[in-house]
């Protein structure tokens, strides 16, 4: 696919300039030619005969960057006096800190806060470990987890490797969620080294949100943790795609105006976020569903799947469709794509029936080119955040959790993730109901708030 000049190949240009007539029109002139976007102007410094400006511009990757800064270099009238890359620039020294709740100005403000006043509260817990939800960073602190084994679509990059996506997790805990998010990034290659690792700092925590963990590791480590602890253990790989994926879908189909009972649904990828999107959806009446991993067709007793999950063989693809994914795709209604790029043709979207849904989830680059996918199918989404409908687990894990926390829950349920999906897709109005507009954006208040009120309600329930 063509990828758009985009925000994460950003750089920073600061450039002294000729302060004559013309000089600041080339240079704009040669970044546009060289395919670059420019985002941003500052103002002029002006020096006598020189100026000062810097400028943004959008890039398509690093390569783009390199073209773009060369370009700048051969202008006359123009000096580069530096550049650098925004997104390396926004990630020195991480993204977040750890910042004091309370005063500590005078000797009883120190007292209370530790020692001796602090003991009190430690014998309290003591009596009453419940207590510690109440009087620590328990009652609104979650970690975030992850060994490092399956990084977006970079695979196993190990723990060092996974340490930005999760600081940027717990960044988005507390931009959106209000809870404190710790980034824990472990070696730790087995489930029962995760496992145990979990289980130790538990004491410390509200919640665990797993991350980034490979299949199928990631479903027994998920399903032991859940039954070892009294505190909600969410593995957002899996249920944070399938909640907004089922959220997106709901709204597509009041578009399309079909019946999820009817629907034939076509997935591409059964690993961990795969087996979780088809799960969800059979729960919600959409039982139609064939998956296509890297050996072709799902289907029941297939041989040699020893890492396919038991649940997929079982429960999809009732009719035993066997080979390959393009042939599967004639006459679905819906694609669903968390799998790799590039795998499905214009002509497979085609094939699709008529006002078909097509879901290209990989990530960085989807499935398809949206703009081809388009040009077949009534409604694209992927998980871009350059093209519209943008399928993103943010609308969901912190609103899950601010209510899971607020309600004291110590369990994540079916019912809990189907009220969630739901409270996503009724963000979305009548009045802004489209073929571009079926998710709310990520950066709309109520969001958070409304999943966080489904949740604490159903967790809430007797």
């Amino acid at each position: 696919m063509s990828i758009k000049p985009n925000a994460a190949f950003s750089i920073a240009l600061d450039c002294q300039l000729d302060n004559v007539p013309g000089t600041l029109g080339r240079l704009c002139t040669a970044i546009g030619e060289a395919g670059g976007n420019i985002g941003a102007l500052d103002g002029f410094d002006v020096r006598g005969p020189v100026l000062r400006r810097s400028l943004v511009v959008l890039c398509r990757d690093e390569e783009h960057q390199v073209r773009i800064v060369e370009a700048v270099r051969k202008l006359s009238g123009v000096t580069l006096l530096d550049w650098w890359d925004r997104t390396f620039k926004m990630h020195e020294a991480g993204k977040i800190e750890v910042l004091s709740t309370v005063p500590v100005n005078d000797r009883d403000d120190l007292s209370m806060a530790y020692t001796p006043g602090v003991a009190r509260i430690c014998t309290a817990i003591e009596k009453d470990p419940g207590l510690s939800h109440d009087y620590t960073i328990r009652k609104n602190s979650v970690a975030i987890v992850s060994n490092g084994t399956a990084v977006l679509g970079l695979g196993d990059i190990g723990p060092e490797g996974a340490m930005p996506v999760m600081e940027g997790k717990a960044l988005l805990f507390k931009e959106f969620g209000g809870i404190d998010g710790f980034p824990i990034c472990i070696n730790a290659r087995t489930a029962d080294e995760v496992v145990d690792f979990v289980q130790r700092i538990a004491p410390t925590f509200g919640g665990i949100n797993l991350e980034d963990i490979s299949a199928p590791r990631c479903f027994e480590i998920e399903a032991r943790l859940r039954e070892l602890l009294d505190i909600p253990v969410f593995h957002d790989d899996q249920h944070g795609t399938a909640i907004v994926v089922l959220a997106a879908l709901t709204n597509a189909l009041k578009i399309v105006k079909k019946n999820p009972a009817d629907l034939k649904i076509v997935m591409s990828g059964a690993g961990a976020a795969g087996t979780a999107v088809a799960q969800l959806l059979y729960e919600a009446g959409m039982k139609n569903i064939t998956a296509y991993d890297t050996e072709g067709a799902i289907y029941k007793d297939r041989p040699n799947s020893e890492s396919t999950s038991a649940w997929m063989m079982a429960n999809t693809n009732a009719a035993g469709v066997t080979g390959k994914l393009g042939e599967g795709l004639a006459g679905a209604d819906v694609f669903i794509g968390v799998s790799a790029p590039n795998i499905l043709t214009e002509a497979d979207v085609a094939s699709m029936a008529k006002d078909s849904i097509v879901f290209a989830m990989a990530n960085p680059d989807p499935e398809i080119d949206p703009v081809l996918a388009a040009k077949h199918a009534k409604i694209v989404a992927t998980g871009r955040s350059d093209y519209p409908n943008q399928i993103n687990n943010v609308l969901a894990f912190p609103g899950i959790f601010r209510g899971l926390l607020d309600a004291a829950s110590s369990k994540i349920t079916t019912e809990t993730l189907l009220a969630a999906a739901h409270a996503i897709a009724g963000c979305v109005s009548p009045e802004q109901l489209n073929a571009s507009y079926i998710v709310p954006s990520v950066f709309d208040p109520k969001v958070a708030k409304s999943v966080a009120k489904a949740v604490e309600d159903v967790a809430r329930k007797p």
